[in-house]
């Protein structure tokens, strides 16, 4: 090494001396050595951090006693650069000074020295140092194994660590059993790391305790998605039924996997007053909810369900359609015969003009299935149409057909409202136009206003 770069080394800015060891790192020179570890004892941190590791290139024996000098560095990023080196070096001499940086009060430079400690092939020698050592390398998860001196440690991570080691806490602890822990996961409900909360909730459903509901509860409104699908799961194993009005609320959430969840939850608890909750989803925009909702209804076998049930049969998705036909024979297998479902049948003839092909197949079977003919119903219609034109229309009926078509959205429902509380057969032809509304609600209006003009 020159000498101006001697001078550079000793005399220069911070800038400069951190300069000159990036550049003694570069070099590979023999007469390199000897400034780095001059520079291992430089005032600015940044500049030990490089020499240090910089050193690691050259594997030079005489490096290793400054470096170990360095573990004792007041600066976090100093220690972990030289124990990183030192395990990288490979000599033994570094093994009872690293040893002694498992007691770190910095977690980064401790999980550095487990490191560097595990390259030099070390193996704890008492209960205490595979304690630490078992902390330091992350390996929460063989705690479990130590039993109650495992689970001190485990909390105390719960308790301090970073979010990666708290979430292998909670993930270790659940596999202890101790007094301690239900209340440890209650706590970990609270983390601010959804993880964590997430791995908390698996506990507590393990442990199936009933005085953690209400803490678990307030989870199904945690804001994180993942968070609240999982703790329907948690709240059914420790609320039981008791969980039912909050797991009906669950049934509105934003996220279809919670809707999900919630389904499957209610209906494997079986509780009645869920029906009419999980009726209003049976037409849920997502396939996967449709089909668990309804499979819920089965479950539950409330006649209540069978008429919201009917036009599931009509779905463009085939696994929906056939858990619809399912829950139908589970709840009553003559489900054909029962009154209530003919007020089904206008929502089922609309269906026969759907876009879809199969929806329209299905129509018509289901149409035969509940032994409607058709073509009777056409001529009966035609000579009630016949009679009814020879009495003048209502004085209303103009206006509210021409409402019919507005833009307007409300003027339309009041419209479709008015004529079917008139029962104005005329209107039949234009509120069978008005099935295929854009607005949901006029939509059902119209399957009202057909029914009464039925």
């Amino acid at each position: 090494m020159s000498w101006w770069k001697q001078q550079q080394l000793r005399l220069g800015s911070p800038k400069t001396r951190l300069a000159v060891v990036e550049k003694l790192a570069e070099t590979f020179a023999e007469n390199a050595v000897s400034p780095l570890i001059f520079a291992l004892k430089d005032k600015d941190a940044e500049v030990r951090c490089a020499a240090a590791k910089a050193l690691v290139r050259y594997h030079d024996r005489r490096a290793v006693a400054p470096l170990i000098e360095v573990l004792r560095d007041p600066v976090p990023l100093a220690r972990m650069a030289a124990a990183e080196t030192l395990g990288r070096l490979g000599d033994p001499l570094a093994v009872h000074p690293l040893v002694r940086l498992l007691h770190d009060p910095d977690p980064v430079v401790r999980g550095i020295a487990g490191r560097s400690l595990n390259r030099l092939d070390w193996r704890p020698v008492t209960d205490s140092q595979r304690l630490l050592f078992i902390l330091a390398l992350g390996s929460l998860h063989q705690l479990a194994e130590m039993g109650p001196e495992g689970a001190t440690l485990l909390l105390e991570v719960l308790q301090n660590g970073t979010p990666n080691k708290q979430l292998a806490a909670v993930k270790a602890l659940g596999e202890i059993t101790d007094p301690r822990i239900r209340p440890a996961m209650l706590g970990a409900l609270k983390n601010v790391t959804p993880a964590v909360r997430i791995a908390a909730l698996v506990n507590l459903t393990r442990l199936a305790d009933p005085a953690a509901f209400v803490e678990v509860e307030k989870l199904l409104r945690d804001s994180n998605a993942s968070v609240r699908c999982v703790a329907v799961e948690t709240a059914t194993s420790c609320g039981g039924v008791r969980a039912v009005p909050a797991l009906v609320n669950c049934l509105k959430d934003t996220s279809w996997e919670v809707r999900k969840e919630a389904a499957d939850a209610l209906g494997t608890l079986g509780d009645a007053s869920a029906v009419k909750g999980l009726c209003a989803l049976v037409q849920d925009p997502d396939r996967d909810v449709r089909e668990r909702v309804i499979v819920a209804l089965g479950q539950l076998g409330s006649r209540q369900a069978l008429l919201p049930l009917v036009p599931a049969l009509l779905d463009p998705e085939n696994m929906v359609r056939n858990a619809a036909a399912a829950a139908l024979r589970k709840i009553d297998p003559g489900w054909e015969d029962a009154e209530v479902i003919f007020e089904a049948v206008p929502k089922i003839k609309a269906a026969l003009k759907h876009p879809e092909y199969w929806v329209r197949h299905c129509a018509e079977k289901l149409l035969e299935q509940l032994e409607i003919d058709l073509e009777r119903e056409k001529d009966e219609a035609v000579s009630a149409a016949r009679l009814t034109l020879k009495t003048p229309p209502h004085p209303a009926f103009p206006v509210l057909s021409e409402m019919l078509f507005d833009s307007d959205r409300d003027l339309r429902l009041a419209a479709v409202v008015s004529l079917g509380r008139l029962r104005e057969q005329r209107a039949a032809p234009l509120l069978s136009n008005a099935v295929r509304d854009a607005d949901f609600s006029v939509r059902q209006a119209v399957l009202s206003a057909l029914t009464a003009l039925n």
